[in-house]
């Protein structure tokens, strides 16, 4: 069985104090590095600790950066692959979350599958997720029946004009996300595989409610 792990070195993090707020950890994308997503931190709500971590593999010679998984084709992904990095993650919260009362996910494209594929193995443990130019895994895990009933919330944003992302998967995260999240989002027009002002705009609305579900329990 593979295994990878998150080298918790290279994480960046939000500036201190952290201890006992919501924690948001950030998720890149294929060839981009922990330092890529940092970068929205201050269009990010107030009052949240925010870590981004660096993806476990190095993808194959010249692209730079770092990955989730190994990318099988252009039209299918390897749901194998988006467990184990979803398993990593997990794992790289067991020390890095302690203490957290909330924990939400942000990520873009692999990142973003991947934090689907942990709230799928933990529903219990992860609380929210943003979900940007990325899609859910193609087939069933053991939890699908808790996400069903619980609904956590979930936001899907992507471009009208993305064609990174194959149909046949963004087909099928628009019918599987509605069935087993309390969805929300938007397909933004004439935007490619990237993240928009407007799209920033909405992501910080969403995460604003998560952060102060917290304080209203």
């Amino acid at each position: 069985m593979v295994t990878v792990s998150i080298d918790p070195s290279a994480t960046l993090w939000s500036e201190a104090p952290r201890e006992g707020k919501p924690l948001l950890v950030l998720l890149h994308g294929y060839g981009a590095d922990e330092r890529d997503l940092f970068g929205l931190v201050p269009y990010l709500p107030d009052g949240i600790a925010v870590a981004a971590v660096a993806a476990p593999l190095t993808p194959p010679w010249p692209m730079p950066g770092r990955s989730w998984y190994a990318i099988d084709s252009l039209d299918t992904r390897d749901a194998a692959g988006i467990t184990t990095a979803a398993e990593a993650l997990l794992t790289w919260l067991d020390e890095a979350a302690a203490g957290a009362p909330t924990i939400a996910l942000l990520g873009f494209s692999q990142g973003a599958a991947v934090a689907l594929q942990a709230l799928r193995l933990q529903p219990t443990r992860i609380d929210a997720v943003v979900a940007l130019s990325g899609y859910a895994a193609v087939g069933e895990l053991p939890n699908d029946e808790v996400l069903r009933e619980s609904r956590p919330p979930v936001f899907w944003g992507r471009g009208s004009n993305d064609d990174v992302i194959p149909d046949a998967l963004v087909a099928h995260t628009a019918q599987w996300l509605p069935e087993h999240s309390e969805l929300s989002g938007r397909v933004y027009a004439g935007l490619t595989h990237s993240i928009s002002e407007y799209e920033l705009a909405d992501v910080g609305v969403f995460l604003a409610k998560w952060r102060d579900a917290e304080d209203a329990e």
